[in-house]
């Protein structure tokens, strides 16, 4: 029940919220949405995450290269190579 009030509350001050937005005509920030904005939106969306997902590999593979290359210095500390 506690969580379930704040969440109440929430939901009953956005939903006039929602409809002051939408008094507007359908324009949104942006203006007028047509085809081609929203188009674009969504291959820059596409764009973005293709973008996030091959950067984020390359960090994680040079991370995980520091990684090895600490493991194998420890591993000649043991041995004494």
């Amino acid at each position: 029940m506690r969580f379930l009030a704040p969440v109440l509350v929430l939901a009953a001050w956005l939903v006039p919220a929602a409809t002051a937005y939408a008094g507007d005509n359908g324009e949104g920030l942006w203006g007028e949405t047509d085809d081609k904005v929203v188009t674009f939106f969504s291959l820059g969306v596409v764009v973005f995450f293709t973008v996030f997902v091959i950067v984020a590999s390359w960090i994680q593979g040079a991370l995980d290269r520091r990684k090895q290359a600490r493991k194998a210095v420890e591993l000649r500390k043991r041995v004494g190579w």
